[in-house]
């Protein structure tokens, strides 16, 4: 599920502008000229205010809404590969996923070394249960540099992991540990590459996650998403126990309070 955090519009209060004075008439009053209005803005503020405006509808999930603010915003730039991702996003948002794939396709057309759209292709492949498209598309926006490839490199590895590719997985989410130790932890928002949040074997996908903090040494993150695999069902989370990838954590006490509950279900779950 991806979360989208609101964001915080600061309105700034002006006082009205001083009225011009007729010259050949001193007790002339000129009309009052107000600079907010869009017809007094220039074209490049115009559009900044409307791009505005649609990540706005973005962050209050009105995808509807950003979706055409988005498309107008196009008609004037029709090469402009942030915005065709961000309208690709909106209608992913709203199960439209032709229009979605077109637009992100649009977006690399427009630029190539957009790993942000090459991501979310990979995204939309995954949420319609694709995950072998999804890989080919998430291996290839990885290769790009950019900001973002601790969350793509998870991303792959949620799509390994849902292809039943447990290792590549494990590999792949410790390379984005290497990048970002929290990327696991962070919030979803409102932004250009689309992060997965949804598992539909989520028990032993939090023991994955756990494994990967694990080799790592942190033992906060590996007792977290241990407890996690724990309370959503995954019968084999004891195996931690023995498992060599946890040796550096598993004397930590915060791991050890994880076996301190024991659910009732047999652990007959095959180990990873």
């Amino acid at each position: 599920m991806k979360a989208l955090a609101l964001f915080a519009v600061s309105v700034v209060l002006v006082a009205p502008p001083a009225r011009a004075q007729d010259s050949s008439n001193p007790n002339a009053e000129a009309p009052i000229i107000n600079p907010g209005q869009p017809e007094n803005l220039s074209p490049a503020a115009q559009h900044e205010e409307a791009e505005m405006r649609a990540r706005i509808q973005m962050a209050r999930k009105d995808y509807a809404e950003a979706a055409k603010s988005y498309e107008r915003l196009l008609k004037s730039d029709p090469k402009d590969a942030a915005l065709l991702n961000q309208l690709g996003i909106a209608y992913q948002e709203l199960g439209d996923f032709g229009q979605a794939e077109r637009a992100y396709k649009r977006a690399i057309h427009a630029d190539k070394n957009y790993a942000s759209a090459m991501n979310n292709l990979g995204s939309l492949e995954y949420s319609q249960e694709h995950y072998k498209r999804a890989i080919k598309y998430y291996r290839k926006a990885v290769l790009i540099p950019d900001g973002a490839r601790a969350v793509i490199y998870g991303n792959l590895g949620y799509a390994y992991f849902s292809n039943l590719q447990y290792a590549p997985a494990l590999e792949a989410f410790g390379k984005a540990l290497a990048i970002d130790p929290d990327v696991f932890g962070h919030k979803s928002g409102v932004g250009a590459t689309v992060q997965q949040r949804s598992s539909q074997d989520p028990g032993r996908l939090y023991f994955l996650v756990a494994k990967s903090y694990a080799k790592t040494g942190d033992a906060e993150h590996a007792a977290h998403f241990l407890k996690e695999a724990r309370d959503d069902g995954y019968r084999d989370f004891t195996a931690a126990k023995t498992d060599p990838d946890f040796a550096r954590v598993i004397r930590d006490k915060r791991v050890q309070e994880v076996f301190d509950i024991q659910p009732v279900f047999s652990s007959d779950e095959k180990k990873l």
